[in-house]
């Protein structure tokens, strides 16, 4: 009995953490005066820290439409060499508050929800770094499947200075 108890407790914290709306990391600044429209599209992925759910891929890009909810399609696919395949998974994001403020939750399966923080983005809206809800998740994006190193640069003294471990990056072979 007890034992259910606790394992009754501890599912209905995971789901209420899971269902609630993730911030950024205490300190993060996120992207003011942000354009949804411009943020449309295809992106390739640069760098990331390295996470389960996507360890071993290649050729990661994420592609983000507008949902009839006012939400975003999110649809990332990266090519695992390991498997010689293909694969790719779907989302949704929401904005958090003000859609004018790059602060999203995505979900990529039921009610979980897991941070979507864009921390800096160039005004062309060519180059972007997202963050998660803490400090274990960074990304570098970008239009094309690579980056200027003045770029890369810029990109990593921000991350830096908003307390990111850069040094954790993998670089991601975007080699077609």
């Amino acid at each position: 009995m007890r034992k259910r108890l606790i394992l009754a407790t501890i599912a209905a914290a995971f789901l209420l953490s899971a269902c609630s709306s993730p911030t950024p990391p205490d300190g993060v600044t996120v992207v003011k005066n942000f354009n949804t429209q411009r943020y449309l599209g295809q992106w390739y992925e640069i760098a990331r820290f390295d996470h389960r759910f996507e360890r071993g891929l290649e050729k990661v890009t994420a592609t983000y439409s507008l949902r009839d909810d006012g939400g975003l399609n999110v649809v990332n696919r990266g090519y695992n060499p390991a498997r010689n395949k293909w694969q790719q998974s779907e989302g949704r994001a929401y904005f958090t508050g003000d859609p004018g403020t790059a602060a999203l939750k995505v979900s990529f399966f039921g009610p979980f929800y897991g941070g979507y923080n864009v921390i800096a983005l160039d005004k062309d809206y060519r180059y972007a770094l997202v963050c998660g809800p803490n400090r274990d998740y960074l990304w570098i994006l970008s239009r094309t499947p690579t980056i200027p190193a003045e770029v890369k640069q810029q990109m990593l003294d921000v991350a830096a200075r908003q307390g990111f471990a850069t040094e954790k990056l993998l670089w991601i072979n975007q080699n077609h």
